[in-house]
């Protein structure tokens, strides 16, 4: 008797049976289930295409207002050096969008929410506006009850959205006959509860949250010297001889930018601590791609260095995820770019040719030196002064000021 190893496929050849096989007389009639067609490919992939972007959009809002809240800014931190280290441990460019549609849900369900609650605030206005003309008045009375009875409904409403999956098409139509019949099944709370539990579980907060504390603190092992020397140094008067004396600090600083993206990737790759001050490795993997390691330096640094405009003005803590947006925008590509580096140089065995090595080393030192010579400059601009030199929002938290 000849075996099916695969169940998937024994389902898939008895339904081809069934739709291929004439009805059987005195049986049930089974038609053919017939394929779907071009038109509803087409419409679902440009749905699921406009969910990722969605989500894209919704993950960057996320991560800049989350980097503009002490303690939890380390989630956002945390997530950037996931993106690169999962990108370097397996390879693949893809794998640094993570959690897309995970953003695109809570997306829907901020947005949706969002949107009917202004019906709320029309009512609201009005009320108070028949209140200002007559106070206690039947108009200002019967307001009140519309907007109780509507609070009531889009509250309802809301939560039924929610418990649906909070897809921006559940705010849309309520389902009516669906919640009818949910209603008498019952059990809505424990579901509603277990599905809450299970989609915070998803989100892997804690490993986040555990990252970004470890990535923060040694990165900051790594920046502690240089950018200590030239805060000490901007405390001399005479500008020249603060400059001198600041060199050494920003040579080390020179130095350390060449590894800290790589290393940082590295370090999440491989979730340890010690993988941080692995400079050496990091050193023989800029062997195997040496123009992606350039690449992925000239676009970090790049994106970072318009960064220190927004640094002027003191921002207020209410609008700080407005400039965080830039912040996280622009550092995120990056991250990419840094996975992307390391693991185009652990998939290769061999080193490069030792002209392209010799190219793309000597193309670092413009690029880092470029990127110092900013951020010194803009140590005359900054509302924080030399201290600004600790915002370095390249490697630590994406979004490095918080307004009083």
């Amino acid at each position: 008797m000849a075996t099916i190893s695969d169940p998937l496929e024994a389902v898939g050849n008895d339904a081809d049976l069934v739709a291929s096989s004439p009805p059987e007389t005195g049986g049930a009639l089974v038609a053919a289930i017939p394929p779907r067609g071009w038109g509803r490919y087409i419409f679902e992939a440009t749905c699921s295409a406009g969910e990722w972007m969605f989500g894209l959009v919704s993950l960057i809002f996320l991560l800049a207002i989350l980097a503009t809240i002490p303690i939890a800014n380390m989630l956002s931190l945390g997530y950037l050096l996931e993106v690169s280290g999962r990108i370097a441990r397996t390879g693949q460019f893809s794998e640094g969008f993570i959690g897309i549609r995970s953003a695109a849900r809570i997306g829907s369900i901020a947005l949706g929410t969002w949107l009917f609650f202004w019906p709320l605030r029309f009512f609201a206005d009005l009320r108070d506006s028949a209140n200002l003309i007559e106070p206690g008045g039947p108009v200002a009375r019967r307001m009140t009850i519309i907007l109780i009875v509507l609070t009531l409904a889009v509250g309802f409403h809301i939560a039924w959205a929610w418990f649906r999956g909070g897809k921006f098409r559940h705010f849309l139509w309520p389902a009516p006959l669906r919640l009818w019949r949910r209603i008498r099944t019952g059990g809505m709370f424990s579901e509603a509860r277990d599905k809450c539990l299970g989609f915070l579980a998803s989100l892997r907060l804690g490993y986040y949250f555990s990252l970004g504390v470890r990535g923060f603190l040694t990165t900051l092992v790594w920046l502690i010297l240089p950018v200590g020397w030239m805060i000490a140094a901007r405390g001399i008067e005479n500008p020249p001889a603060a400059f001198l004396i600041s060199l050494p600090g920003m040579l080390a600083f020179c130095f350390v930018l060449l590894y800290l993206p790589f290393m940082q990737a590295h370090f999440a790759a491989e979730n340890r601590w010690r993988a941080m001050f692995e400079w050496r490795e990091v050193r023989k993997q800029f062997r195997h791609a040496p123009l992606a390691f350039w690449l992925a330096l000239l676009i970090t640094l790049l994106f970072a260095a318009p960064l220190y405009l927004l640094k002027i003005e003191l921002i207020d803590r209410e609008i700080a995820w407005l400039p965080s947006l830039f912040f996280v925008a622009l550092m995120l590509p990056a991250r990419l770019l840094s996975g992307w580096a390391l693991g185009c140089a652990r998939r290769r065995g061999e080193p490069r040719h030792f002209f392209l090595r010799s190219i793309a080393r000597l193309g670092e030192i413009p690029v880092v030196v470029s990127y110092v010579f900013i951020m010194y400059l803009a140590l005359y601009v900054s509302w924080s002064g030399a201290y600004s030199l600790l915002e370095q929002h390249a490697f630590l938290v994406p979004a490095p000021f918080v307004g009083g």
